[in-house]
């Protein structure tokens, strides 16, 4: 029995009251961060591996199914406009393709042979690294994805939520988030895919720091594409520079972005 697939704690969640679901769940909840921290010193290993790849010019897909996949692609779709990066330098790729975003497209996991196909379209090679999400670790889309790309000399890492699983052994870099039985019995969106949007912000995080993307503890290469974030690059132009709201617009405007405008603001 996996650890993600055995009995929840808690009996009887239809008699609960909405006060008792949601304290018992945040409880559960509690204990996700703490299975995080004990996987720290496999993280650190892998992110070290993928900022030596990528500052040689390579790039970091993730590949899974279902909320695993989902996850993967939210995370590689939010590092362009957080931190100035080309579209295709993180690549999110889910079983099923696009669609299966919103709908889950039936047996696309179980294909092994899939995953390396989809890589194929973005002409993947040994600069880049390969990162399989499966909560469960036995996801065939994944094993086969990594399975190929290791045959190929490319980095493989995953994130999984089981100990000793075939999407580890698959992996060169694996990383075990074990946190134990759902609040609903099997149901890895929860606890596991918390865990999973957990490594992924540490892990792309600390890649686009290492990569020089963040100065100070600022997003210097934020894409400004909305009132709220305009405003944010204001007030660190601001705030780096001492200047007037006024002049760090006006910088802004002139060069695109908050690391252009502090560095001609100090010429």
């Amino acid at each position: 029995m996996l650890t993600t697939e055995s009995a929840s704690r808690y009996e009887s969640l239809e008699n609960m009251s909405v006060r008792e679901l949601l304290i018992n769940i945040n409880n559960e909840d509690k204990t996700v961060p703490q299975a995080v921290e004990k996987a720290i010193p496999q993280l650190e290993a892998l992110v070290e591996q993928v900022v030596y790849r990528m500052k040689q010019g390579g790039r970091l897909f993730y590949i899974g199914a279902g909320t695993s996949g989902r996850l993967g692609v939210v995370d590689a779709s939010e590092c362009p406009p957080t931190y100035g990066v080309p579209f295709d330098l993180v690549i999110g790729i889910m079983a099923g393709g696009d669609k299966a975003i919103r709908k889950a497209v039936e047996n696309a996991e179980d294909d092994p042979d899939q995953a390396w196909k989809d890589l194929q379209e973005y002409k993947i090679n040994e600069l880049d690294s390969l990162i399989g999400i499966a909560a469960s670790g036995r996801t065939p889309y994944v094993i086969g994805g990594l399975n190929e790309a290791r045959k190929a000399g490319i980095l493989t890492g995953c994130i999984v939520c089981n100990a000793g699983s075939p999407v580890a052994a698959a992996a060169e870099y694996p990383v075990e988030v074990v946190v134990g039985p759902e609040f609903v019995t099997g149901s890895t969106r929860m606890k596991a895919g918390t865990a999973q949007k957990l490594v992924l912000n540490m892990l792309s995080t600390s890649v686009m720091i290492r990569l020089g993307r963040v100065k100070g503890n600022k997003m210097v290469d934020m894409q400004m594409t909305n009132y709220k974030l305009v405003q944010r690059a204001i007030r660190m132009v601001t705030e780096e520079l001492g200047i007037p709201d006024e002049e760090a617009k006006a910088l802004l405007d002139a060069h695109g972005s908050v690391r252009a405008a502090i560095e001609a603001g100090r010429k």
